[in-house]
C-alpha cells in the first residue's frame, strides 16, 4: 500500500512536467497531420459564443493546473531513472550446483532515483527498484553475478536510502538505513566499468568493498590537494533485535586513505570485520563459507568470525580518449581471520581492468578484465585444500543515442567456485534505457 501511494504521488509531477518528458515537436507534428479542414479560422471564430467557450476552457485548464501543482515534488527534488533488459546464457552453469543453470534467461531491472536537497548543500537519496528473471543464470556468486542483477519478484521496493550533509568545507557526513560502504568512500578506487560481472566492480568486489545493503554511516574528508580519507561503518543487525555493535551484530568498519590526481589514483583501505562475509562476489566457496557466525558461545550469544582486510587500489588513464592506450585499474586484496571453524587464517586475490573510450564513435567503450577471486592461502593447522581460480570478461558498449546504451559481453573462468570442474563461458546482451 505504501508503494502504491508513493507511485500515485509521483504521477502528478510527471503529468505537470509533461513538456519536459515528451517530444513536443513530434506531438505538434502529429496534431497538424490529424487536424481537420473544418478547424480553419473563419469569420465565426471570434464571435461572442466562441469567445465565452474559450475563456471557460482557459479557466478549466488553470484549475487543473493548480490541482497538479498541489501534488508535485519539492522544487529541490530531482528525479531520474533507468530500465535495464538483459538476455544471455552460461555454459558450465550446471556444474556450479545450487540454483545455477545453463538455460537462456531474460531479465530486467526498473529503477527510480530521487535526490532532494533541503539546504542546497545536503542531499537525501532514495532509490526504488524492481527486477525479475535473474534467478539461476545471472545472480550467483562469484562467476555469473551480473552487474545489474536485482531480483525482487516484480515488487517495487525501497532499495537504498541515506542522507548526507557537509561539516565545514571539506568534510561530508552520511548516514542511512539502507546503504553500502562504497557509497561513502572519499575517493573512487577504480575507473574500470564492468560490462557483465559485479565481481570486477571497484577493482575487485571482495575483502574491504564486498557489500551488503544495511544500516550505515560515515565521514569523508577531501582536501584541495588531492588527498582524501574516509571512515565508514555498516551493521547488518542494527535494524533487527540483534542491535548495533552488540555481540550478536555483524558489522564492518572501513578506513580509506587516498591520493587522486587528474589522471591517476592510489589508495589503501583497511577493513575491520565482525561476522561479515559479503566478499563472495569475488572469492572462492572455501573462503566464503564459515566466515560469519560459528555457533553458540558463552551467555547464549553467537561467536562471530573476526577478520582484518586490506584493499590496495590504483588506476591511471590517458589524457586523451580515442587512442590505443587504455585506462588501467589494478587491485590487490588480502584478508586474515581469527576463530574460523575450518582453521583458515589468510586469503588473497587480484584484479586488472582495461577500458578504451571513444574508439569507433563518441561515448563507446571497450572493456577487458581479468582476476583471481580471493582464495584461502593459509591454515593454522592441517593441510590447505583450495582451488586456483581465474575469471575474465570482455565487452563493447555503445550508445545509439544519449539515453540508450547497448552492451554485448562475454565472460568466463576456470575453477571459479568450488572445484576444478567449475569452468564457465557466458554471453549476455544488456540494454540500458536512462530517463
Amino acid at each position: 500500500m505504501l508503494v502504491a501511494g508513493a507511485t500515485l504521488g509521483l504521477l502528478s509531477p510527471i503529468a505537470a512536467q509533461a513538456s519536459d518528458l515528451f517530444n513536443l515537436d513530434e506531438i505538434n507534428s502529429y496534431l497538424r497531420s490529424s487536424s481537420k479542414k473544418s478547424s480553419r479560422l473563419d469569420s465565426k471564430t471570434f464571435d461572442n459564443e466562441n469567445t465565452v467557450n474559450l475563456n471557460e476552457s482557459i479557466d478549466s485548464i488553470k484549475v487543473k493546473q493548480n490541482v497538479f501543482e498541489a501534488g508535485t515534488f519539492s522544487e529541490t527534488t530531482v528525479f531520474d531513472g533507468k530500465a535495464v533488459m538483459a538476455i544471455g546464457a552460461v555454459d558450465g552453469g550446471d556444474a556450479l550446483g545450487g540454483n545455477h543453470n545453463e538455460k537462456t534467461a531474460a531479465a530486467y531491472v526498473y529503477q527510480w532515483n530521487l535526490n532532494t536537497s533541503f539546504t542546497g548543500d545536503d542531499n537525501l537519496y532514495v532509490r526504488l527498484k524492481a527486477g525479475d528473471g535473474w534467478d539461476g543464470a545471472f545472480d550467483n556468486k562469484p562467476g555469473t553475478y551480473h552487474i545489474e542483477a536485482k531480483d525482487t519478484s516484480d515488487a517495487f521496493n525501497v532499495d537504498k536510502m541515506w542522507y548526507s550533509f557537509p561539516l565545514g568545507d571539506n568534510i561530508t557526513a552520511t548516514f542511512g538505513p539502507k546503504i553500502e560502504n562504497y557509497y561513502m568512500l572519499a575517493a573512487t578506487p577504480s575507473v574500470y566499468k564492468p560490462g557483465a560481472l559485479k565481481a570486477f566492480k571497484l577493482g575487485g568486489h571482495s575483502s574491504a568493498f564486498g557489500a551488503s545493503t544495511s544500516t550505515g554511516g560515515g565521514l569523508k574528508y577531501v582536501a584541495d590537494n588531492g588527498f582524501a580519507s574516509s571512515i565508514t561503518f555498516n551493521s547488518k543487525k542494527a535494524a533487527s533485535t540483534g542491535g548495533l555493535f552488540t555481540d550478536q551484530d555483524q558489522n564492518k568498519v572501513n578506513t580509506q586513505v587516498a591520493y587522486t590526481a587528474d589522471n591517476y589514483h592510489l589508495s589503501a583501505t583497511y577493513s575491520m570485520q565482525n561476522g561479515w562475509n559479503s566478499w563472495s562476489y569475488f572469492s572462492t566457496k572455501t573462503l566464503a563459507d564459515n566466515a560469519g557466525t560459528v555457533g553458540w558461545g558463552t551467555g547464549s550469544t553467537l561467536d562471530t568470525v573476526q577478520a582484518d582486510a586490506v584493499a590496495l587500489r590504483g588506476w591511471w588513464r590517458p589524457e586523451d580518449a580515442g587512442t590505443a592506450t587504455p585506462s588501467i585499474s589494478v587491485g590487490y586484496d588480502a584478508i586474515t581471520f581469527s576463530n574460523r571453524s575450518d582453521n583458515i587464517t589468510e586469503g588473497s586475490g587480484y584484479f586488472v581492468g582495461l577500458n578504451w573510450s571513444d574508439m569507433f564513435q563518441p561515448d563507446d567503450r571497450i572493456g577487458l578484465a581479468i582476476g583471481q577471486p580471493m582464495k584461502a592461502t593459509k591454515v593454522s593447522t592441517g593441510t590447505l585444500s583450495e582451488i586456483d581460480p581465474f575469471m575474465w570478461e570482455a565487452y563493447y558498449s555503445f550508445r545509439p543515442n544519449d539515453s540508450i546504451e547497448v552492451t554485448p559481453a562475454i565472460f568466463g573462468g576456470t575453477d571459479v567456485y568450488a572445484d576444478t570442474g567449475d569452468d564457465l563461458f557466458g554471453t549476455v546482451l544488456t540494454t540500458t534505457f536512462k530517463f
